[in-house]
């Protein structure tokens, strides 16, 4: 059976969709769930930069594990096509590819977006993966994740 994959998209790739992706990586880990591949890709990305210092330092006090070789990807057509669903972190996001059937956000799947920590302090990393952990139950059931032959 394929993967199917969940791609979330922020603005640059560095801040809130790596860490939504850890998030649900680590969700379904726990939940014993493997049929689905989590990615993260930007609308407007630098290609290849890191996840950012604010972002690593909370996934790490919260253990949550990410890839230390991540790297920041542009959002693509590619992408968007390979993919069985699509979260963006804002209502604005999802309009600015909302031609595509697959495309959602976080507004839309939990009634709340997930505003842009970057350039804020740590406090502000941190309230940031709350509100994305906080809402992962909604965006499990949104989607309709669960082991094949459920």
């Amino acid at each position: 059976m394929k993967h199917k994959k969940i791609l979330f998209v922020c603005t640059g790739n560095t801040c809130r969709s790596p860490m939504a992706e850890a998030v649900l990586k680590a969700e379904l880990k726990k939940r014993n769930i493997k049929w689905y591949t989590v990615q993260s890709a930007g609308l407007n990305a630098v290609e290849g930069a890191p996840v950012s210092e604010g972002a690593a330092l909370v996934l790490k006090e919260a253990k949550i594990p990410f890839s230390p070789k991540f790297k920041s990807r542009k959002l693509t057509e590619k992408m968007v096509h390979g993919a069985y669903a699509v979260v963006c972190m804002t209502h604005a996001q999802q309009m600015e590819i909302k031609w595509y059937r697959n495309v959602t956000s976080f507004y839309e799947l939990c009634g709340r977006e997930i505003p842009d920590p970057y350039g804020g302090n740590a406090d502000v990393y941190r309230a940031t993966l709350r509100m994305i952990q906080a809402n992962m139950d909604s965006i499990i059931r949104g989607l309709d994740i669960r082991e094949q032959g459920e």
